[in-house]
């Protein structure tokens, strides 16, 4: 497999990597550009556009655009995060000109016409509806508004029914124009793909894009950890529960070490929560670590599941798990962490699609596609004393991030909590253990 840059004059990029063996092509264009780079009054408009763009172009009417993708057997999606929006196709290799052509359709020649509009607001209104009805959900949105209190980066990406309701076509034009330039854009293809030809479609088919760089939002701001406390009781069954705290930005040194750490911490079935938590003391029937990385920050937590009234034993334990982090990991654990990523990765990479989403990523974060040698090169270079001492800085030196929804009156406070993750807090751990 080989992995071919282009950058073309209109400033776009293009990346291809030749899977020969395939008989089919993952394709699509991924656009450096997410609700993080709305202003305060577009708050979902970042994902209304994504719905906006299979609505109708110059040439093609909503039907039109889900017909002709499905007669030669393809699918055609998109989806929105903070930081980037995407659009992808999945064809046969003999249809790749045809899925290039919808691509540029929709990103260049859109409508926005009013009925639809209309018509998909109402469609995003019953998708923040039953948002809303999802308690599991409701805690990350809640745990990402703490986090990053008065951020773009904390709001939810879908916005809410009154800024979804304000919208209008013009203003959904001045976001794309102000953010769906060149220098911002990456069109990436995996699978049965010619380069050259690939590269040739796209100059032809994207000559309308706005070139250029995007032009920065005011509200974009370097972002700032708040963390704190937010909880909502509900009669529910059981409690959705997450701690987190400041974590590390994609470009930061400590970024994989943090990958491993979540991994090590609640990654699997042999991970320390699931064993110690789930199956040794039965305190929840789901309970797993994460870390997000962003360009400029991130955030590392844990989530648990659980019955109201295992929430008194089950903290102290979680926050137990964090101290022994901090001061000791084992070589297997490491090694562990390396195996499962290194098997995630070449998996992914037998995925045309999830290849093709791997090397967008790449050229968003660091403008060249990174290698699988480079790759585990520098997760060779996580040591114990690193891990250690990262989870010291992580979860003891900053103020952490509590959600919470269900049955949460037996929770301990945010201040207890943060007494638990002190000094003191960890002899009293000691010794209920």
């Amino acid at each position: 497999m080989t992995v071919e840059c282009t950058r073309l004059a209109s400033g776009l990029t293009v990346v291809t990597e030749t899977m020969p063996h395939l008989e089919s092509v993952a394709l699509g264009v991924w656009v450096k550009s997410g609700s993080r780079d709305e202003t305060g009054d577009e708050h979902g408009i970042a994902h209304l556009l994504e719905h906006m763009a299979f609505k109708g172009t110059k040439r093609r009417s909503a039907r039109q655009i889900a017909e002709e993708i499905e007669n030669v057997g393809g699918e055609l999606n998109a989806a929105t995060s903070t930081e980037t929006t995407s659009y992808y196709a999945r064809v046969l290799k003999e249809n790749v000109p045809l899925a290039v052509d919808m691509l540029a359709d929709i990103l260049t020649e859109s409508v926005f016409d009013d009925e639809e509009l209309i018509r998909e607001k109402h469609v995003i209104l019953q998708e923040i509806g039953a948002s809303v009805d999802t308690p599991d959900d409701v805690v990350f949105d809640r745990f990402a508004e703490t986090a990053f209190r008065n951020q773009t980066l904390g709001r939810s990406i879908l916005g809410t029914p009154e800024t979804v309701e304000s919208f209008s076509s013009d203003q959904i034009r001045a976001y794309m124009a102000r953010n769906y330039t060149t220098e911002r854009m990456f069109v990436v293809a995996a699978g049965a793909v010619d380069h050259d030809a690939f590269v040739r479609e796209v100059e032809t088919r994207f000559a309308g894009l706005a070139r250029g760089a995007a032009t920065v939002a005011p509200s974009v701001a370097p972002a700032i950890y708040t963390g704190g406390d937010a909880r909502e009781s509900r009669d529910l069954m059981d409690t959705q529960l997450l701690i987190g705290f400041e974590g590390r930005a994609y470009h930061m040194r400590d970024f994989y070490c943090s990958q491993i750490l979540a991994n090590i911490l609640g990654g699997g079935m042999s991970s320390r929560l699931f064993q110690e938590v789930r199956e040794f003391r039965g305190l929840c029937y789901s309970v797993y670590a994460f870390h997000w990385g962003f360009s400029d920050t991130g955030i590392f937590g844990i989530h648990a599941a659980t019955g109201g009234d295992n929430l008194p034993e089950l903290v102290p334990v979680l926050l137990q798990e964090l101290h022994k982090a901090s001061e000791h990991i084992e070589t297997q654990e490491i090694d562990r962490s390396r195996a499962q990523i290194r098997a995630q990765l070449l998996m992914g990479q037998e995925s045309p699609a999830a290849r093709a989403g791997q090397i967008a990523r790449q050229m968003m974060l660091y403008g060249r596609p990174i290698s699988n040698g480079e790759l585990m090169e520098r997760l060779e270079g996580i040591t114990i004393d690193r891990l250690t001492d990262l989870a010291g800085r992580l979860f003891f030196t900053g103020k952490p991030t509590v959600s919470a929804i269900g049955p949460v009156e037996r929770l301990a406070s945010l201040e207890e909590i943060v007494a638990g993750l002190g000094q003191s807090g960890k002899k009293s751990l000691r010794a209920a253990s």
